[in-house]
């Protein structure tokens, strides 16, 4: 790498870096969970090594044992290191969240992008079977869905993922409408460019932050959806650790499961729904001029 390289690449980081403390400083409920979303993301990035031992090996004498100095967050119904589950499920819930919905919101934002500008009777087809698709509830589309293609980690990626589309495209479609009654658009019209073309290059532009405000709402949704799969015993399958399963199995263990079975498992899928919903607020709040006024980040 020469000096240009380099120089250019420390332009870009001191830029970012200054971008996001403005995000924090006129953002900060936003910016302290994006900065607890960071620290999500790098825990189970890096959960091989954080995780103080494997979540798959048991221990049959600590068989449900309470918490302690060493084992922080106890054990399970089959003596296997709670806080190590934890933290290797934030994999799978980050992996199922975030994959889920980049393939529903952006199959859904093209189509609405497509329905939007084309008009006519594609949209009318489409918005009607975007109102049928939306009248089911998305956990029992969810569940149908992996009821015919089977349990695994790519079916509940594509189940979920199913669930988001709809939304998406009603609202990327309100926004295509909008860009297309531009005058920047007539004038791609007036020299002859195609529709493809226009919707390219000169309408989609203008969608990516209704699809960026899209994708951090739905990544709260997607995560709720698989822990509930999960809890209900559907979603991926044993032993991979997911919060959702263990929550399932901790309720259904007896009448009065044991505390830290719940509380721990439960408090990682709230923060992180949590974090990704404020997140997603802030963001808009940037991206959205009608929302941002006189506090400009960028």
């Amino acid at each position: 790498m020469n000096s240009s390289e380099l120089t250019n690449t420390k332009n870009i980081i001191i830029r970012l870096i200054y971008v996001c403390l403005r995000f924090i400083k006129y953002k900060p409920l936003g910016g302290t969970f994006g900065i607890i979303l960071f620290l999500i993301f790098f825990i189970a990035i890096f959960a091989d090594f954080i995780a103080p031992h494997d979540p798959l090996t048991t221990n049959p004498l600590m068989v449900r044992e309470p918490p302690d100095s060493k084992y922080w967050f106890g054990y399970d119904e089959v003596g296997r290191d709670v806080l190590s589950r934890v933290i290797h499920g934030a994999r799978i819930s980050l992996l199922v969240g975030l994959s889920s919905v980049l393939l529903g919101t952006t199959f859904g934002g093209l189509w609405g992008l497509a329905s939007g500008y084309l008009g006519g009777w594609f949209d009318l087809l489409s918005q009607r079977a975007a109102e049928i698709w939306m009248s089911f509830p998305s956990l029992v589309l969810a569940m149908s869905l992996l009821v015919a293609m089977g349990s695994g980690v790519e079916t509940v990626i594509v189940a979920v993922a199913f669930t988001r589309v709809p939304t998406t495209v009603r609202v990327v479609r309100s926004v295509s409408i909008a860009v297309r009654e531009f005058m920047f658009v007539d004038a791609a019209v007036a020299i002859g460019a195609s529709k493809t073309r226009i919707m390219m290059r000169h309408v989609l532009p203008n969608c990516v932050a209704a699809f960026i405000i899209m994708f951090t709402a739905h990544v709260g949704t997607a995560i709720i959806i698989e822990a509930s799969l999960a809890f209900l015993g559907i979603g991926v399958p044993p032993p991979t650790p997911t919060w959702g399963a263990m929550l399932g199995k901790a309720t259904s263990a007896a009448i009065n499961p044991q505390w830290w079975r719940v509380l721990y498992p439960g408090v990682a899928i709230v923060l992180v729904v949590l974090s990704f919903n404020l997140f997603g607020d802030a963001i808009r709040d940037v991206l959205d001029p009608r929302l941002r006024g006189s506090q400009d980040v960028g």
